[in-house]
C-alpha cells in the first residue's frame, strides 16, 4: 500500500493558508490584467478623440466651401441687380412679351415676363435642429449651442443635411431649364432688334439676381448644418479625450496597486527576482507621473 504523500513544512509556509490569503496573492495577476485593460481602453478613447477631430476638421473644409458659394452668389446677385439698375436708368427698357422669347418653355416665360420664379423651398428640420440652428445663428455662445446639441444624434444632422442638400438641387433643377433657354435666346436676339434684346437682358438680370439671392439662402442652410456638426464631432472628441484621461490615471492606480503587492511579496519570500519586477514597476509609475506634470 502507498504510503501517504506530505507536504514539506517549508512548502506549507508558502501556501495560502485562508480563502483571503489566496485572493491576495493572486492580486499581482488580476491587477496586471486590469492595467492592461484600462491601457487598451485609454488608446481606443484617444484614437476616437483623433478621429473625431479630424473628421471635425474635414467638416469644416466643407462647410467652408458652402460659404464660399454663398458669398459668390450673393455679390453675383448684387452685380446682376445693380446692372439692372443701371440700364433701367441710363435707358429706356421695353416691356418683353413671350412673343419675344421664340421657342422658350413656360417656365422661362413665366420667369422673363412675368417675373415668376421657381420657388426655392427650404428644408423643413426636426424643432432640435431648428433650435440649434437658431442659437447658431444668432451667435449664442458656444455653451449654449452644446447644449442645443446634444439632445440631437449624428445621424439627425445627417438626415438634415440632406434634406438641405435635396433642396438646393431641387431648386437647381428647377431653374436648369430656365437657364439653358436664356443662354441660348442671349446668341440669338443679340442678333436682332436692338431694342427687344435691351428687354431681354434687363429681364435677365432681374432673374439672375433674384436666382443666385434664393441659391445662396440654400447654400448658407447646407453651410450651417456642416458647422453644427464641427460642433458636435469637437464635442464627442473632448468627452472621448477625458475619458481616456481617466482610464489613464485608473492605469496607473492598477500599476501602483500590482507594485504594492509585488514588494509584499518579495518583502515576504525575500526574492530578488520579485524586488526587480516591483522596482521596474515603480519606476515606470514615476516616469508616467513626470511625463504627466514635467514634459
Amino acid at each position: 500500500m502507498a504510503g501517504k504523500i506530505q507536504i514539506p513544512d517549508e512548502l506549507k509556509k508558502d501556501l495560502p493558508q485562508s480563502k483571503w490569503g489566496k485572493i491576495l496573492s493572486s492580486t499581482p495577476i488580476v491587477m496586471t490584467v486590469i492595467a492592461t485593460m484600462l491601457a487598451g481602453l485609454a488608446s481606443s478613447e484617444m484614437t476616437k478623440a483623433q478621429y473625431d477631430r479630424a473628421y471635425a476638421a474635414q467638416l469644416q473644409s466643407k462647410a467652408g466651401d458652402q460659404w464660399g458659394y454663398f458669398q459668390a452668389k450673393k455679390l453675383r446677385s448684387s452685380l446682376a441687380q445693380n446692372s439692372f439698375d443701371l440700364l433701367a436708368a441710363t435707358a429706356e427698357v421695353p416691356t418683353l412679351t413671350a412673343a419675344n422669347l421664340p421657342g422658350a418653355g413656360e417656365a422661362t416665360v413665366n420667369a422673363l415676363v412675368h417675373g415668376e420664379m421657381p420657388v426655392a423651398k427650404p428644408a423643413v428640420f426636426a424643432e432640435d435642429v431648428k433650435a440649434a440652428l437658431t442659437a447658431l445663428e444668432s451667435s449664442q455662445d458656444e455653451n449654449a449651442i452644446a447644449q442645443k446639441l446634444a439632445v440631437i444624434k449624428p445621424p439627425a444632422l445627417k438626415a438634415a443635411l440632406t434634406d438641405a442638400k435635396n433642396a438646393a438641387d431641387a431648386f437647381d433643377m428647377a431653374t436648369k431649364p430656365i437657364n439653358k433657354d436664356s443662354d441660348r435666346l442671349d446668341a440669338e436676339l443679340m442678333k436682332g432688334d436692338k431694342s427687344v434684346f435691351r428687354g431681354f437682358s434687363a429681364a435677365r438680370l432681374r432673374y439672375n439676381a433674384t436666382r443666385y439671392d434664393s441659391e445662396a439662402r440654400l447654400n448658407q442652410s447646407i453651410a450651417n448644418i456642416y458647422e453644427l456638426q464641427v460642433r458636435q464631432n469637437n464635442i464627442s472628441a473632448e468627452k472621448h479625450h477625458n475619458r481616456s484621461k481617466n482610464f489613464f490615471f485608473g492605469m496607473l492606480a492598477a500599476q501602483l496597486a500590482v507594485i504594492v503587492s509585488t514588494f509584499a511579496i518579495a518583502a515576504r519570500n525575500k526574492s530578488l527576482l520579485w524586488s526587480l519586477a516591483a522596482a521596474a514597476g515603480a519606476a515606470a509609475v514615476c516616469f508616467s507621473l513626470y511625463v504627466y506634470l514635467r514634459v
